[in-house]
C-alpha cells in the first residue's frame, strides 16, 4: 500500500527545481573570459573603441549583451522594481508604466469583446436558425491569426493604440462567443419547458435560468480569451511600438540588454499567471450545482 504524499512535497520539489535552475544558470553564465589576441595595434585600438576590450587592454569589460549571472540579474530586478514608474522619455519608461499601458489595452479590448460575445452568444445558443446562419462566418474568421488583422486595423483606424485594442477585441471574441453559445444551447430542456409553462418573462428567464446554468462554460471561454489576449498584446506591441511591455521587451533586445529581456519575459509570465489564477477563482465561485 502506497503511503499518502506529504502536503509539503510539491513545494519542496518546486524549490529544489528552482535551485537546480539557478545552479545551472550560474555555471553557464560564470565562465571566465579569455582576452583575445590581436595581431596589430590597430585591431586592439578598434576593440577598445567598440567596447570589446577595456582601456588598459588587459580585460574584457561586462557588456549589456552578456548573459547575466544570477547575482547580476537579482541586482537588475531590484533596480527595476525599486522604481517601476519612472518616465525619462519615450524610450525610457519603468516596467510599471509599461505594464500599465499593456493591461489598459487588454482591459479595453477584452471588455468590448465581452459586450459583444455574451449577448450574441446567448442569441446563437437559443436560436437554431441564427446558429446555422452565423456559424459558417465564425468558423471562417476564428482561425485567422489576430496579428493578421493588424495591417488592416492600422490602415483603417490610423492609430497604433486603437489598432492594438482592436486586435485584442478580435482575439478575445471567439472563445467567449463559442463557449457562451455552447453553454446556452446545452441548458436542460426541462428547465426551459418549466419556464415556458410558468410564462417566465424573457429577461428573467435569461438571468435566472439560462445564464446561471451556462456560467461555467461562459467563464471558461472568458478565461481562454484572457490568456489569448495577454499573449497577443505582447506581439502586437512589438509591431506597433511606442509603449507597453511588448515594446519594452523589443526595445531592450535592440539595446542588446539580455538581462532586461529576461526580466521582461518573467514579468509577462507572472502577470499572465496572476490573470489566469483570478479566473480560476471566478470559475470556482460560479460553479453551478443542479
Amino acid at each position: 500500500m502506497k503511503k499518502p504524499m506529504s502536503p509539503h512535497a510539491p513545494l519542496i520539489v518546486s524549490i529544489a527545481v528552482a535551485m537546480l535552475i539557478v545552479v545551472v544558470w550560474f555555471l553557464g553564465s560564470a565562465k571566465p573570459k579569455q582576452v583575445p589576441h590581436y595581431a596589430t595595434p590597430q585591431q586592439k585600438e578598434y576593440a577598445i573603441l567598440v567596447g570589446d576590450l577595456s582601456e588598459d587592454g588587459k580585460t574584457i569589460p561586462d557588456k549589456p549583451s552578456d548573459f547575466p549571472t544570477p547575482a547580476k540579474f537579482a541586482k537588475l530586478v531590484w533596480t527595476q522594481l525599486s522604481d517601476p514608474f519612472y518616465d525619462k522619455g519615450p524610450n525610457n519608461k519603468g516596467i510599471g508604466l509599461q505594464l500599465g499601458y499593456s493591461l489598459g489595452r487588454v482591459l479595453v479590448g477584452y471588455l468590448l469583446a465581452v459586450l459583444v460575445a455574451l449577448p450574441l452568444g446567448y442569441l446563437i445558443g437559443i436560436s437554431p436558425l441564427l446558429s446555422k446562419v452565423l456559424t459558417p462566418y465564425i468558423q471562417l474568421l476564428k482561425p485567422i491569426s489576430p496579428l493578421a488583422w493588424m495591417p488592416i486595423a492600422l490602415y483603417t483606424i490610423k492609430d497604433s493604440n486603437l489598432s492594438a485594442i482592436f486586435v485584442i477585441f478580435i482575439c478575445s471574441l471567439w472563445p467567449m462567443l463559442m463557449n457562451t453559445a455552447f453553454g446556452i444551447s446545452n441548458v436542460r430542456k426541462e428547465w426551459i419547458n418549466v419556464a415556458a409553462t410558468l410564462e417566465v418573462k424573457p429577461m428573467r428567464k435569461a438571468f435566472q435560468i439560462m445564464l446561471p446554468a451556462a456560467a461555467p462554460a461562459i467563464i471558461t471561454g472568458m478565461r481562454i480569451s484572457m490568456g489569448i489576449a495577454w499573449l497577443v498584446i505582447v506581439a502586437a506591441e512589438m509591431l506597433v511600438g511606442g509603449t507597453g511591455i511588448g515594446y519594452y521587451l523589443w526595445n531592450q533586445w535592440n539595446n542588446l540588454s539580455l538581462g532586461n529581456v529576461i526580466f521582461a519575459v518573467l514579468i509577462i509570465g507572472v502577470v499572465g499567471m496572476l490573470l489566469d489564477m483570478a479566473f480560476v477563482r471566478l470559475q470556482k465561485a460560479v460553479s453551478y450545482v443542479e
